[in-house]
């Protein structure tokens, strides 16, 4: 199953002019769970995605409570300069969307 799939909201935003936070969250507390317990988020994984360094990553938190996870790295091109193509973030959970998750 896709992430987008199995995921209530999955969503991306600024977390300043230099950083972009990717935030998933669930409905099903065993789906969240599943995810979280597997793995697959992590910084390997979201290196490849967004085709950075895993260096560029500088959260990836779970929020139990929320049932729900934040990714947070680098932006390749601060918001608004030149060759920025989403100066709000907004489009930048399009490569996680794709990620097969074992349920």
């Amino acid at each position: 199953m896709k992430l987008y799939d199995a995921a209530t909201v999955l969503r991306s935003k600024n977390s300043g002019p230099f950083e972009i936070t990717v935030d998933a969250l669930f409905n099903d507390p065993i789906i969240y769970h599943t995810i979280k317990d597997s793995g697959v988020i992590n910084k390997e994984v979201i290196s490849r995605l967004y085709n950075i360094e895993p260096d560029q990553i500088m959260h990836i938190v779970f929020f139990d409570q929320a049932l729900g996870f934040k990714v947070t790295f680098a932006r390749k091109v601060s918001s608004g300069t030149f060759l920025d193509r989403d100066v709000y973030g907004a489009q930048q959970h399009a490569p996680l969307m794709e990620l097969e998750v074992d349920l």
